[in-house]
């Protein structure tokens, strides 16, 4: 996906585990989290379109799922860059379609939108992502995943245009904790990231169901360079978002977090929700 891959639970069956230890090490590693946001340096540029950690889970085969996406970035970047748009402002609409083909399988295509005042509505491009996971009667101690996108987004919104996004996904319930890991490798295949080779974007999600239907914590995206070499700090992306997961139905899904960008090269302020409805199709 372009920029932060971007990047929310779907409803679905948990592995049921205790760890109290465990718990306090995740609420010590969110308080560092945030004190790190208080004190980074602040300035943007950089794109979100779905911005979203991938659970382990996949769609139900025979059934497909529609999500909307949408973010609006509150303070971001004011100038053009490379010819390429500020964000400041702007909103975000990426709608995500995706079908179960088996309980190993599902493939999902999105379409993204920016819209902005003085701009209208306009196309910015669209993925298609086939993903893989350990279906769940091996009962694996941890779900486990792997998701590949590719596609395309207009020279106007990223300077690289043909992209290759390799996701694992680790995922985990632990008491009433979910854990979800996606060390995200992202390629250009066009552009001026080309020669970088693939850049390690690290996502990171970690809630606390406080009922059986809300689901809060926090949600971590980055983007820190070629593997091979990281970037200085100032030039990597780091954002975390507070976020709430409400699971009012298994039909529905409902994601909502505010963002805070916590180096130069990244957007400020930014809110963004996910809806999503599955249909027996």
């Amino acid at each position: 996906m372009p920029g932060f891959a971007y990047p929310m639970l779907r409803c679905g069956h948990r592995i049921s585990t205790k760890s109290m230890g465990f718990s306090a090490s995740i609420i010590a590693t969110s308080f560092l989290l945030l004190l790190f946001a208080t004190l980074a340096p602040r300035s943007a540029a950089q794109e979100n379109y779905e911005i979203q950690v991938y659970p382990y889970e996949t769609v139900e085969p025979g059934h497909t799922m529609v999500e909307l996406h949408s973010n609006f970035t509150f303070q971001g970047s004011k100038t053009s860059e490379d010819g390429i748009l500020p964000t400041n402002h702007q909103l975000h609409e990426t709608i995500e379609i995706t079908h179960g083909f088996a309980d190993w399988f599902e493939t999902g295509f999105y379409i993204f939108t920016s819209s902005k005042s003085g701009q209208g509505v306009q196309w910015v491009g669209d993925h298609i992502r086939p993903r893989f996971r350990i279906p769940p009667k091996w009962k694996w101690p941890v779900g486990l995943s792997l998701s590949n996108e590719i596609g395309y987004q207009r020279a106007k919104f990223s300077a690289d245009t043909w992209t290759w996004e390799m996701r694992p996904i680790i995922d985990k319930q632990l008491g009433r904790w979910y854990l979800s890991f996606n060390p995200t490798f992202d390629k250009s295949f066009h552009g001026p990231s080309v020669r970088q080779g693939f850049v390690f974007s690290p996502n990171f999600k970690a809630g606390f169901d406080f009922t059986k239907k809300i689901n809060a914590g926090i949600e971590y995206y980055g983007s820190v360079g070629p593997a091979t070499q990281f970037l200085p700090l100032s030039q990597q992306q780091h954002q975390i978002f507070p976020s709430v997961d409400l699971n009012l139905s298994p039909k529905w899904e409902f994601n909502f977090g505010v963002g805070v960008g916590v180096t130069r090269s990244t957007d400020h302020l930014i809110a963004k929700m996910i809806l999503g409805y599955r249909f027996d199709f």
